[in-house]
């Protein structure tokens, strides 16, 4: 079954409330808070005390990406705000598996995101203890990217590692991703899909999150009779 996170991120800040509520009356699964520092990715979002404040207002599972330097320090202040799933930049944090314990201690599920370029070797002594592999399909820091096409091709194959190993991981994706492309990305091995702009600028943001789980087929462009595909 697939999953959709529609990342707050993309919605208007003035109006949270409104898109939470927005939300809660679609198909989401979870909501993905994209949390950066400015340090790690040249953007600044929003923290822990946003959590909080969102955890007041919404039952559905939160999903904290933690695009920040040194996560180590912070997870427990996210687990304390309301965070469900916390996850970590594998490329962020100098003892990994020190940090996913730490959040594993707290009672939350853990995820460990790799940037594009990084291998996914450096999963393969943690990768038994995850709950859940973000993978970007953009360089992190900013909204509305182009998907990177390499993207699929590293899912696939995190997708045979998991299964060579007899493992139960989430497989998440995240940047650039809409009803155009979600297929070729859910026949990669993703189970979980991360969107922003495709949900928040739409019309219908119930209707893109359907198409977004392939609840509905996908919507062909107009074409003038006599005119080429």
């Amino acid at each position: 079954m697939i999953k959709v996170a529609p990342s707050i991120l993309s919605a208007d800040f003035t109006k949270m409330y409104d898109a939470i509520k927005m939300l809660e009356r679609t198909s989401a699964d979870y909501i993905h808070c994209d949390v950066m520092d400015g340090v790690f990715v040249p953007n600044i979002t929003f923290g822990q005390y946003m959590v909080r404040d969102m955890r007041k207002h919404t039952k559905l599972p939160l999903d904290v990406h933690l695009m920040i330097q040194a996560p180590e320090k912070y997870v427990l202040e996210f687990a304390e705000a309301g965070a469900d799933i916390i996850t970590v930049h594998a490329e962020a944090t100098a003892h990994l598996d020190r940090t996913l314990q730490l959040i594993k201690s707290a009672g939350k599920k853990c995820g460990v995101s790799l940037n594009p370029h990084t291998p996914l070797d450096v999963l393969d002594y943690v990768l038994k203890n995850i709950d859940m592999v973000l993978l970007m399909s953009v360089n992190p820091g900013f909204g509305g990217q182009s998907f990177i096409p390499s993207s699929l091709r590293k899912a696939a194959k995190l997708k045979a590692m998991i299964g060579e190993r007899g493992l139960s991981v989430d497989i998440e994706m995240d940047g650039g991703i809409g009803p155009h492309n979600v297929r070729e990305v859910t026949d990669a091995g993703v189970n979980v899909v991360v969107a922003g702009n495709s949900i928040f600028s739409a019309d219908d943001p119930k209707d893109v999150i359907s198409r977004l789980k392939l609840e509905k087929p996908p919507q062909r462009r107009f074409v003038s009779p006599g005119t080429p595909e």
